[in-house]
Formats: C-alpha cells, structure tokens, sequence
C-alpha cells in the first residue's frame, strides 16, 4: 500500500514538472484513449505520455516542515496520505511525502521560498495550506492537519464502458480474464486458449507463436508444480481465480534466460480490501465439475488468504494407429484401435501472509500445494503384419497413474528507499514428487488372462533459490537494474519393470532392469539492465544476463555421466518509438535458453502403449534461440489493432526423434535428442473493438512457416539428414454483450491448422463455446450456463509421422462435448483500503517444457516487479 502511495506522490510530481498545474488526481471517463484499447482509459494514458521521468532533484536546503494528519470526523490518523510540497511562483511541485503509521510527516532540506502544502488521499477531499515561507534554518511543526472525508450523494449510475479484454502494454500483452465468463468453471488451460499468439492442444500443451519452449510463471513466480508438467498444472489452477495473462514475448535481462519463444506470466485476483470474505466458485458438467472455497482477511498491516480449488474430469476418448516400420530390410505394419477413459483429478491449495514490517519495508510468504492424480484406463488392440500376412495380435487392459504432490514456500523482503530506488531478497524451496506407474493385463482371443506386465516410476524434483535484486533512478529520465541469484537443483529419477503369467505373479524383469538417475544441476546467474527514455519519446531498454550451469549426474547408482558445464552470456535490446495520434511502434533482439526438462532427462522406458514407447536422454545439452521482432500497436476510433513480425534462430535444438525399436516388432521409440536446427518467421495480427458501449468483438489471426532440419536414423543404420518445413496458421474470434437486468452472453471460436513437425505434422484442431450468464444479490453473486463443441462427435486431430524407416498415421478423437452450469457467491462484508506494495519474488523460469506501461509509450522508465529470473522439469 506504502509504495502505491509512494508511486501516486512519484506521479503527480512527474505530470507537474511537466506542465500540469496540480498534483490531485484525474481519473477520464471509461472508453478508449490514444494508443490503447477502449476501456483502458483515456486520461490515464494521456497522463502517462506527459511523463519525462524519474523527478529532478528540488533545490537543497536547511528547512523543515513537519506535522500530523488526522481524520476530520473522528480524529484518528490518516495513514500513508500524499503531501506535495508546491511553489507558489510556479503552482508546481517540487517535493513530496506521505505520513506514516501516525499521521504524521516531516519535510527537511528544504531551500528557502513560499510554498504551501497538499494533503490528498483517497476518501478525503484534497485540502491545500495557507502559503508557508521558509528562511534559513527555518524548523516549522504545523500541528494537526483536519481533512474532511469526501462523502458524495449519488443518483443512479449506469456503467458504460468495461476494461478492455486485450491490452497492449510496453513490453507484453495482457488478455483480462476476468472478462471472459465462458471460461468459468474452467480452469488455466480453458483460459489461455483465448489468449492471442497462444495454442492449447487437446492435451492442454501450451504454444507461443507455434513453440513450446516456453516458461509459465505464477504471479511472476515459478513452480514445481508448473515444472513437472505444464499441461496437468494449468488444469490445477481455477479459471475463477485468474485476474489476467500476460504474454511476454521478448524478455529482459532481468528474467531468467530459458524460454525461447518467451515467458507467459498467469496472475491470479489479489485482495486489496480491509474485512473478511469468503468466495465459493462451484461448477458441474458433463465432462467435469469443480469447488473452490477462497477466504482473505486483512486488517492494519497483516493480511492472510487461504484457498482450495478441486477439479474432477471424466472424459473418454479413441484412437486409430496405422504405422509402418522397416527393420532389417523388413517391412512391417501395425495396426491399432484404442478406447480410453479418463479420470484426472486436481486440486491445489493456497495459504499467503504479508505484513508491513515499517514505513518502507515489507514481508511476505507464500505457500502453495499441489496435486494430481491422473488415473487413465484403456483398452489397446494391435495386430502386427508382415507382407500383408498376420504376424501377431495382442490385447492388453492398461491402467496408467500419473500422480504428483508438489509444494513451493517462498519468503520475500523489500525495502523501499524513494520511489523506483528499491532494494530486495527472495528465497524459494520447491519439492514435487511424481510417480508414473502403468499395469497391463495382457489378454488372450477369448479374454483370458495370459501375462501381466509392470512399470514403477518414483521421481523427485527439488530446488532451493536465492535471490536479490537492486534497482535506482539516475537522474531524471534513466534506470538502472541489477541482480544476483543462485539456483540448487536436484533431480532423483528410480524406475523398475516387473512381469508376471497368468497366474498374476510378478517378477523382476530380467530383460528390462531397474535403474536410477541422480541429476544436479547448479545455477550461478548476475544481470544488469539500463533504461534511458530521450525526449523525443524514444525509450532503450538494454542489458546483459550471464549465466554459469554447473551439472553432475550419475545413473544406476554408480556410473557418472560425462555432461560437461556450460556459461551463457545472453544480451537483450528493446527499443520503443510513440507517434502522434496513438500509434506505438517496437523493435526487439534477445537470445534465450531452452534446458532439458526433467520428462526430457528421465531414462525410464514407459511402454504403456507398446507401439509408441516414450524415454528421456540424460545427456542432453541445452539449445540457445535468438529472436527478433518489431511490431506496430494503434487505436483507430473504437478499435484498436496491434501487428507484429518475428523471427527465431534456434541451434542445437531439442527435439523428438522416433525410431523402430529393433527388440519389439511394429513399435515406435520416441525420445529427444541435440540434432536439430530450426528457423521459424511468422506475424501476428489481433483487434479489438466496441461496436456499442455494451458489445464488443475481439479476434485475431497468426501464422508461422518453419523450417527443420536433424539427423535420424537411416535403412543402412547409419544416420542421414532430414528436413521438413511448412507453414500453420490459426486464428480466434470472440463477442461479449452485457444486456440488461445483470444479463451477459459470449461467442468464443479458435482454430489451429496443421503443425510441421521433423519427421511428420501434428493435426489440426479447433473450440468453440457459447455461454450466458446472470448475476444475482446484487451482483453478490451469479448463475451461469455455458456449452463447448456441443454440435457433432467431438474434435478429431490427425497426426502422420514419416522417415526413412517409419511411416505413421495417428487419429485421435476426444468426446469433449460439454454444457456446464456454474455458481459464485461472495460471503462477508469489505472496506476499501489502498492497493498494497507489490513484492518481489524468486522466479525460476528456465526450463523447456513438454511437448508494464500503456499503450502509449510510457517515457519513464517504470521498473517491472518482475523477478530477476530459472528451473529443469
């Protein structure tokens, strides 16, 4: 709250040394303004383009000006007010500060003159002194200072303009959740597949521009939770819970260097209010009901919230595999049809404190736990040909348990010397265990069990962080950031297969032996950043992040892997240019590393699907990706656009590689290796308009062609060079009308075409959802109804996989057919009390993962809370 205020004092003065006459705040009607989308706010944005800047420094002085702000009516402290010190002769500020936990403020240094003071907060009419002279030495205490409350009688207000539900600030874009109502009951995978520039497969993979190397933070903090698998993670985090998700595609120094294609930060509602309330989400349909309980208290300077979100699904789904291998000269084709039914269950709780240690100085933790139990059953019948002659046919009933628990504690210190000078330090320990278990019956013509088959998988992953960040205004219109953090790491992977006959008695598996993998991985990064905004609204965003990999591992106990250490020095230049009439342009250059995560590492052999056999490579390396882009962001009238360009580098590129397996006929070996190189260029392009103030329609089209080139195995067993290359193009479109009576309706549409992969391309796919919703109790709470692919038999993805010892085609087709009812309810009673300080955090972004300002170009160099940035999975 004290660094808001702080900020708000820091803002008056930046607006009045550039010609505005007063320090009071002006808030513009809602609707659009220059170089943002309706509803951000005209004044706000014309406030921001008038900023030149950190404030000069007053002229220096000996005198002193103290005294004590108390509530007009009932005589209490007025805590953290605005007092602006103005000069009479110009009618503008040239000092400031806010009173502490007493009321009471002091003013020193000050140069002789006439000045006189403004006392503002909000709640309380701005009250301005008599003027005051200063002299030589002048030590003056003014007394109590009364301000009477602002108290206004209003006739009945009619709301016509909404924040938008995509904006475009300096260095990402933010898509509003909160706005979307189709989406509740959901949860995160159900909101970033309206995000622009993002894909979300049938799977919940997530992909930016097409790529899914990239980082996912938590309110710009990390999780092993997010680290195990992003996919199960985002279906861990209620919809409900979600303020807004931002896309930041060219990273600075200050963040972690991992994520090439760049960083998605998902930041979840915050209570900012004095009281105590209770929030019940709940929802239920036909492939999934959630309950979320959320409770926040807050009072004085300590505030505590705690929460509960659980998820059930039930979704059944089928596949088709025709595939044809070639080994030893053979040709052998396999065919496949599967059935499954699934019964993931998620939940994730919260509990968070921060207090207010001082004036300038404040404390936070932060527990979340995680879980998953995802439990799958399916059938799988597959017959294998030779010359077209049946070779052999199984059947097999699999169960497979992916489960995890995962729990991130962080401790968070900032202190604030003067606005933008600030100084923190942030520790993390994450620990998430995950077990990744199947057992299959393996059935003969009639039914009858005749062999078991079993694969355990206990992982860990484990990480301890520290972290400290410094930044500091020079002079007027430049910032300067650095940092430090450390990173311990520590992966522990055990796996073990056990067979069994008919008789259901299991064995060791003398052919499959048990293993282990031990990885540690340490991480020593420092960064130093620097901003300078000219006067001609250009502003320079450079810096530099090295980082040192330190890595020992050993497998099966005693055997060390020879994977040697490696150091990164990763710049970043971003530079932005505001035109008349609202138009922002930006141009972008960073590199970015991509490590191993750990279902990547892990040298487990899962053959759940005997066919498709799934393990990791401890021995990889990390691959680097330099981007660039420039983009060009505008509102014209009612509708604002935003058109961008990108470019990606990326060598030594991770990828997937699938190869026959020489020990099981027809099967597929899918694992990862460093061969690939890898060019992508693509454009994005979005709107967003308000054809009436209650009817707004947003979408937006973006496409990528890439070109791939590896390595893969040949017929004569040597490896040959493959490429393949291709374009995709997708695209979204969504419409929200708020009607009358707390009625509100949305139409949501997305679509993704085909994805070139090395050795194939990944099928298309497409939602679409409609959804209406009431609010009741004045507007305490509401009632909403909402239905997603709900015309035909559910989404179809065909995938085909070729090479020369392979060919592949995999139909998948998931009955995700879906009508949902949902339910919310505010309980309990809050008081208005100013937005709290935003603490730093420790954020470990920088781990491949499976398969702000306005739109005006903000002139001063407004520091980020971003965290100073690392994690492998």
């Amino acid at each position: 709250m004290k660094q808001f205020l702080l900020l708000l004092l820091t803002l008056g003065l930046w607006s009045g040394l550039a010609g505005t006459p007063t320090t009071q705040a002006q808030f513009g009607p809602p609707g659009g303004g220059p170089g943002g989308p309706p509803g951000m706010g005209g004044q706000e944005n014309r406030r921001k383009q008038e900023f030149t800047g950190v404030a000069e420094d007053a002229p220096k002085g000996n005198g002193k000006l103290a005294g004590l702000l108390v509530d007009s009516t009932s005589g209490k402290p007025v805590e953290f007010a605005t007092i602006a010190l103005i000069n009479v002769a110009t009618n503008k500020p040239i000092d400031g500060t806010t009173s502490d936990a007493k009321g009471q403020f002091l003013m020193n240094k000050l140069a002789p003159g006439d000045y006189r003071l403004q006392y503002s907060f909000i709640g309380y009419k701005t009250r301005d002194s008599q003027k005051i002279t200063v002299a030589k030495g002048t030590d003056l205490n003014l007394g109590s200072i009364k301000l009477p409350a602002d108290v206004r009688t209003l006739g009945e207000v009619v709301v016509t303009g909404q924040a938008a539900l995509i904006e475009e600030k300096v260095d990402r874009l933010v898509f509003n959740a909160d706005k979307d109502i189709t989406a509740k009951g959901g949860d995160a995978s159900d909101v970033l597949k309206r995000v622009p520039m993002l894909s979300v497969d049938l799977d919940g993979n997530v992909s930016l521009r097409g790529s899914q190397n990239i980082r996912v933070l938590i309110n710009n903090k990390p999780s092993t939770i997010v680290a195990s698998n992003v996919a199960d993670a985002l279906k861990q985090l209620p919809a409900d819970m979600i303020k807004s998700v931002e896309v930041i595609t060219s990273p600075s120094a200050k963040y972690d260097a991992e994520g090439a294609a760049g960083i998605i930060n998902i930041v979840t509602k915050k209570n900012t209010l004095h009281g105590l309330t209770l929030n019940v989400d709940a929802g239920a349909g036909l492939r999934a009901s959630n309950l979320g309980l959320n409770g926040s208290y807050r009072q004085g300077k300590l505030g505590l919230t705690l929460g509960g979100f659980g998820r059930a699904m039930y979704n059944r789904a089928s596949s088709t595999l025709d595939q044809t291998t070639v080994v030893g000269g053979q040709s052998l084709r396999t065919s496949q049809t599967g059935t499954a039914f699934d019964k993931p269950v998620f939940g994730q709780y919260t509990l968070g404190i921060d207090y207010d240690l001082a004036k300038d100085q404040s404390l936070s933790a932060n527990v979340r736990y995680g879980t998953r139990n995802f439990v799958q059953q399916q059938n799988q019948l597959t017959s294998t040909y030779a010359n077209e002659s049946l070779l052999s046919m199984t059947n097999r009933d699999v169960d497979r348990k992916d489960l995890s628990n995962s729990v991130d504690m962080n401790l968070d210190y900032i202190r604030t010397f003067k606005p933008q000078q600030e100084w923190s330090i942030s520790t993390q320990y994450s620990r998430t265990g995950l077990t990744n278990n199947f057992y299959a019956d393996l059935l003969g013509q009639t039914g009858e069990l005749t062999g078991r088959q079993r694969n355990l998988n206990n992982n860990t992953n484990q990480e301890v962080t520290f972290q400290s960040d410094y930044q500091t205004p020079i002079r007027k219109n430049q910032l300067l950031e650095f940092g430090g953090k450390a990173i311990m790491r520590q992966v522990d992977s055990r796996y073990q297969y056990q067979i069994g006959g008919s008789t259901g008695d299991l064995v060791f598996d003398p052919t499959n032996p048990s293993g282990s993998l031990k990885y540690n991985q340490n991480i020593g990064a420092g960064y130093i950043s620097y901003t300078y905004v000219t006067p001609s609204k250009y502003t320079f965003k450079i810096g530099t992040r090295y980082e040192h990999t330190g890595i020992s591992a050993t497998a099966n106990e005693n055997t060390s892997l020879n994977i040697p250490s490696y150091s990164n020095l990763v710049p970043s230049v971003n530079v932005s240019k505001s035109l008349k009439g609202g138009t922002t342009l930006k141009a972008a250059y960073n590199r970015r590393i991509q490590r191993p995560g750990l279902q990547q590492l892990n040298p487990n052999v899962n053959a759940a699907n005997p066919q498709m056999i799934m393990v990791g490579n401890p021995n990889l390396s990390p691959e680097l990706t330099d981007n660039v882009e420039v983009s060009a962001s505008s509102t014209i009238k009612k509708t604002y656009l935003n058109a961008s360009l990108f470019g990606r580098l990326t060598n030594n590129a991770i990828s997937q590689i699938r190869i026959p397996s020489d020990t099981l006929a027809g099967s597929i070996i899918t694992t990862y290796q460093n061969i690939g190189v890898q060019r992508t260029v693509g454009a994005n392009v979005f709107f967003n308009t308000s054809i009436t103030s209650k009817w707004t329609v947003n979408g937006g089209l973006d496409g990528y062609y890439v070109y791939m080139q590896g390595l893969t195995p040949g017929a004569d067993g040597k490896s040959i060079t493959i490429t393949n290359s291709g374009v995709s193009i997708g695209g979204r479109l969504m419409s929200q009308l708020q009607l009358d009576k707390g009625w509100s309706a949305q139409v949501f549409s997305f679509f993704r075409g085909p994805m070139p992969q090395l050795q194939g391309t990944m099928g298309s796919f497409y939602m679409y959802s409609v959804g209406v919703r009431k609010d009741v109790a004045n507007k305490r709470g509401s009632i909403g109804l909402a239905a997603e692919n709900f015309i035909g038999g559910g989404v179809t993805m065909r995938t085909t996989l070729n090479s020369p010892l392979l060919s592949q085609v995999n139909v998948n087709h998931l009955y995700n057919q879906n009508v949902k009812v949902t339910f919310t309810y505010r309980i309990g009673k809050m008081s208005f009390d100013a937005p709290r300080r935003k603490g730093r955090s420790v954020s470990n972004d920088d781990v491949k993962g499976e398969g702000d300002g306005g739109g005006q170009q903000q002139a001063a160099p407004a520091p980020a809370a971003a965290p100073a940035g690392g994690r492998p999975k």
